[in-house]
């Protein structure tokens, strides 16, 4: 059994979307990930050398979701999926990206992506 690390509500203002006006005006979203590793050295040593640094991940979702412009929600959730598995020690990952107000007629619900790597 893999250990994790989960941090969720993670929120930034960005500009994916796939209409136009999306990528212009921008909207929310929110973002939960699951960082599988193994916490055993880091629960014996008590060092953030042996873990994920968490300030490390939550900036780098939001600037992310700041600075990239995707047509589509599963490829801005693909881009964190791949950027985090970089980060050393990391093996597999989830990203669970909300848009919580689409832009959909008649409509009052929330978008989710999940995906695994």
């Amino acid at each position: 059994m893999m250990d994790s690390i989960q941090i969720s509500g993670i929120r930034s203002y960005g500009y994916t979307g796939y209409l136009p006006e999306e990528q212009v005006l921008g909207q929310w979203f929110e973002v939960d990930v699951t960082l599988w590793l193994d916490l055993r050295p880091a629960g014996n040593s008590d060092a953030i050398a042996d873990t994920i640094d968490y300030r490390h991940t939550i900036t780098t979702v939001e600037n992310i979701i700041k600075t990239q412009k995707f047509a589509l929600l599963e490829r801005l959730a693909a881009e964190i999926a791949d950027t985090l598995l970089q980060q050393p020690l990391v093996e597999k990952v989830r990203v669970q990206l909300t848009k919580p107000v689409p832009p959909i007629p008649d409509f009052s619900g929330k978008i989710k992506i999940d995906i695994t790597r």
